[in-house]
């Protein structure tokens, strides 16, 4: 049997306790989940899933949406009820 060693690393709280329950549900340890992915990216020698960026958080959108928080703050902006929000 191969030696094995400790990889430590940090996640955010909330990702760790999303990714254990989805571990459970499955049946297997967040350990065994991480062996799974590292063996997949050395065989294949990529990243098994695709790997994007949000576009909620391009540099134009941050600046569209600070430009927006800076009208509402000067009360530049009006704000209407849209129709599919329900109360």
């Amino acid at each position: 049997m191969a030696q094995t060693v400790n990889v430590n690393f940090k996640l955010d709280e909330e990702v760790k306790k999303r990714m254990e329950e989805a571990c459970a549900d499955m049946g297997l340890s967040m350990s065994a989940a991480f062996t799974i992915f590292a063996k997949k990216v050395g065989r294949e020698r990529r990243i098994p899933f695709e790997v994007s960026a949000d576009p909620f958080y391009s540099d134009s959108n941050i600046r569209y949406l600070e430009q927006k928080m800076a009208d509402y703050k000067a009360g530049r902006l009006q704000l209407t009820e849209h129709p599919l929000i329900e109360e």
